[in-house]
């Protein structure tokens, strides 16, 4: 899997067009095509942008994991791809964020591009700085989420 670093500010230039960070492409595996799916966060006011392989080891989590026959596990499928559409990076590394997809975030040309696991998020600044929380209410978060894992000393 894919782990990307770093946070930076970027600006769609007047086609929409938003140049991938050299250390994110620098992050790619040797020989990535340049294709991308970008979608709506199920839960966060950002987008998802998702290597195509990356993409694809998700879809087979929900085939794998949900039942085609219940009407519930369909809505999340639906909801998981609502929306999403498929991006390459041009020559110059370069890929499109269409007018539809910056309305989803209430983004116009600046965004934030942050890595994550998996995926780049990409976020309008003003909300992605408004959920910056203060060192301790990230350090009660992480304490009340870790306090039961348990730790292989192998992944350490």
């Amino acid at each position: 899997m894919i782990s990307f670093i770093g946070e930076y500010d970027c600006k769609a230039d007047a086609k929409g067009r938003i140049l991938l960070p050299a250390a994110f492409v620098r992050q790619l595996p040797e020989g990535h095509s340049g294709r991308f799916v970008i979608k709506r966060d199920l839960y966060a006011a950002c987008l998802e942008m998702f290597p195509i392989e990356e993409w694809d080891r998700q879809e087979r989590l929900l085939v794998r994991n949900l039942n085609p026959y219940d009407p519930e596990h369909r809505q999340i499928v639906r909801d998981f791809h609502m929306g999403a559409c498929e991006v390459t990076l041009d020559a110059s590394k370069r890929f499109l964020l269409t007018a539809r997809l910056l309305k989803q975030i209430d983004a116009e040309r600046d965004i934030v591009l942050l890595g994550s696991i998996g995926k780049i998020e990409i976020w309008n600044p003003a909300i992605y700085r408004q959920n910056d929380a203060t060192p301790e209410d990230k350090a009660e978060r992480a304490r009340r989420l870790m306090q039961h894992a348990t730790y292989n000393l192998d992944d350490l």
